[in-house]
C-alpha cells in the first residue's frame, strides 16, 4: 500500500473578467496545481497570481497546456500536427516558468489538459511530441499520464512519471475516461468520489463502468476545479485518504518516497 499520494486539481483557468472554480477554497485542500497556460484557460493575471498562492501553500506547480480553444475550453478534438502539439507545449511550459522563476517557485510537472491529454492517450505521433517537448524543456519536469501513448512515449524518453487517476471519472475498461458527454462520466456525489479515492490507493484499481476490475497505479488523483462544489469536494477526499492512513504530499515527495 502507498504510504503517501498526491492530490492535484486544475486551476487558473478563469481570463479577463470570466470566473471559473474557486481557487482560494481550493487550493488549501490539494498538494499540486496544474495551472492553465493561456490557450485554454487562464491569462498572465491568473498565472501569476495563482502561481503565488501555490507556492504560499507549498503546494507543487505544473504546467497545464492545453488546446488553443477558449471557446470550448480545450475539450474539442482539434485537428493538430505533431510540430503544433510540440511547439504549443513547449511555449506553453514556458509561460508558466517564467512566471516560477519571477517569484521563486519551482515547475514540478507537466500535465496535459482535456483533449490534448485524451488524445495523446490514443494518438502515438501527439503523444510522442508531448512528451518530446516536455523532455527538452526540462527533464526534471515530471510527466503527468493516466496511460495509453502518452504513459508510453514519457516511458521511452526516461521522463519522469507521475501515475494519474481521477477518482470524480468514470473509466472504460482499456483505461481511458467515458467520454464527457455520456452519462454519469463525471461522478459528482462526494461521498462516492472519496470511497473511489480509498479504493484506488488502498486496492490499487476500481470498477470500470462496465463493472470489470481495472488495475491502476496510483501516483497522483485528479479532482476536477470545475466540478460543482470542488473544494468540498477535494476537503472529503482530502478526509478520507488521512482517516485511511495515506499521508498527502506534492507530486516529486510522492515519487521521492516510491
Amino acid at each position: 500500500m502507498p504510504s503517501s499520494v498526491d492530490l492535484n486539481s486544475d486551476l487558473g483557468e478563469s481570463f479577463g473578467v470570466w470566473r471559473l472554480g474557486d481557487d482560494e477554497a481550493l487550493l488549501p485542500q490539494i498538494t499540486s496545481a496544474n495551472v492553465a497556460c493561456g490557450f485554454h484557460g487562464g491569462d498572465p493575471r491568473v498565472m501569476q497570481r495563482t502561481v503565488g498562492e501555490a507556492k504560499r501553500l507549498g503546494v507543487g506547480i505544473g504546467a497545464h497546456p492545453g488546446f488553443p480553444d477558449l471557446v470550448g475550453f480545450g475539450r474539442r478534438n482539434l485537428a493538430v500536427t505533431p510540430d503544433e502539439v510540440y511547439t504549443d507545449t513547449l511555449y506553453q511550459i514556458g509561460a508558466l516558468h517564467a512566471f516560477c522563476q519571477a517569484q521563486g517557485a519551482a515547475l514540478q510537472h507537466v500535465k496535459p489538459h482535456g483533449q490534448l491529454n485524451n488524445m495523446a492517450f490514443r494518438d502515438r505521433a501527439m503523444a510522442q511530441a508531448l512528451a518530446s517537448a516536455i523532455g527538452d524543456f526540462s527533464r526534471d519536469l515530471i510527466l503527468v499520464a493516466y496511460g495509453g501513448e502518452l504513459l508510453r512515449a514519457g516511458e521511452e524518453l526516461g521522463l519522469r512519471i507521475g501515475h494519474e487517476v481521477y477518482a470524480d471519472r468514470a473509466y472504460r475498461p482499456d483505461g481511458s475516461l467515458v467520454p464527457r458527454s455520456e452519462p454519469g462520466a463525471v461522478i459528482e456525489d462526494g461521498a462516492k468520489v472519496a470511497e473511489r479515492a480509498v479504493q484506488m490507493v488502498l486496492q490499487g484499481g476500481v470498477e470500470s463502468c462496465t463493472g470489470a476490475w481495472l488495475r491502476l497505479q496510483v501516483d497522483t488523483i485528479c479532482l476536477h476545479g470545475d466540478t460543482p462544489g470542488a473544494a468540498r469536494l477535494a476537503a472529503t477526499v482530502r478526509q478520507a485518504l488521512e482517516a485511511a492512513g495515506v499521508a498527502l504530499k506534492p507530486l516529486a515527495e510522492v515519487l521521492a518516497g516510491r
